[in-house]
């Protein structure tokens, strides 16, 4: 069954009410943060749309909208790398969506990595921003699961 998404009509309803009532903004998306159960580590961010939003609630499996394609994906269609969702969360004002999976295959990032974050920005030696590599080990070749 759907659970409605109805626009808020005050503060207190989106901030203390108990209606799930999504703030999507001009293009009718909310960001959605997406984090493994298990380790707490921050997978994926994401976007989803009002479809993508009732699906992920109906399925228990995370659905996106992908602003590049201009269309809606479940995660894993492709890869099988499929992102059960194990609990879901919104923020206080109900504008960004916060999702805790099971990440099938162990990866998350079309890249072959369990994260899309394996570059930590620092500074070299003149102060200028510099990225590195952490956890940036790939666990599947993307060139072999995405054809």
């Amino acid at each position: 069954m759907s659970a409605p998404t109805t626009p808020a009509t005050a503060p207190d309803d989106v901030e203390e009410g108990l209606a799930l009532r999504p703030k999507f903004d001009a293009a009718g998306l909310v960001t959605c943060v997406t984090t493994d159960a298990l380790s707490g580590d921050v997978l994926m961010v994401a976007f989803m749309n009002d479809e993508a939003l009732q699906k992920t609630i109906e399925t228990g499996e995370a659905w996106y909208f992908s602003r590049s394609r201009g269309r809606l994906w479940r995660k894993g269609e492709s890869s099988g790398h499929v992102q059960r969702v194990l609990e879901m969360r919104v923020d206080c004002d109900q504008d960004a969506v916060w999702i805790k999976v099971e990440q099938g295959g162990g990866a998350a990032c079309h890249t072959g990595r369990k994260s899309c974050f394996y570059r930590r920005v620092d500074r070299d030696a003149e102060g200028a921003p510099l990225l590195s590599p952490v956890d940036a080990e790939r666990l599947f070749d993307p060139a072999k699961v995405y054809r």
